[in-house]
């Protein structure tokens, strides 16, 4: 079943429980995939590794505005963002742990012969490339970051 197959059943479901968070969610879902699929050279599909992009995206921008409501201690905007943070997540890959991570960033770190923060772009290619919808790409810095001051 497809990315755009299973929002359209959850989408029916919220509709008939009105569930207002889970609406909001599915149908920016559903609005992002029809983007991607009518933008310039996508023929009508996309594919998979595209499809996780979309939702990592759709959460990012979420999470960004998340932090700007909590900052203005705006407790309503940021308990809807959360909530459609929460229903996005569940059409993603199982997100890597800290630990899983870590594991993996310092294969990537011996595999690339890294070993100073000024060989950050060569582990982030391969790093993100590898990791690709199981963990964003901040938390992948942000460990990478300290992996390598730490070499």
């Amino acid at each position: 079943m497809s990315l755009e197959q299973k929002v359209m059943t959850d989408l029916k479901t919220a509709m008939l429980s009105k569930n207002e968070a889970a609406l909001r969610s599915l149908r920016a879902i559903k609005a992002a995939i029809i983007l991607a699929k009518t933008a310039e050279g996508a023929q009508g599909e996309i594919k998979q590794e595209e499809e996780v992009k979309l939702l990592q995206k759709l959460i990012k921008s979420r999470k960004d505005s998340l932090e700007i409501y909590q900052k203005q201690q705006r407790a309503d905007l940021a308990t809807k963002e959360e909530e459609e943070i929460a229903i996005i997540e569940k059409f993603l890959p199982k997100q890597m742990s800290p630990d899983e991570l870590k594991i993996i960033l310092q294969k990537i770190i011996t595999e690339t012969g890294a070993n100073s923060p000024a060989d950050m772009g060569k582990v982030m290619g391969l790093a993100t490339k590898q990791l690709a919808g199981q963990a964003d790409g901040k938390s992948i810095s942000s460990m990478v970051k300290e992996l390598l001051s730490n070499a």
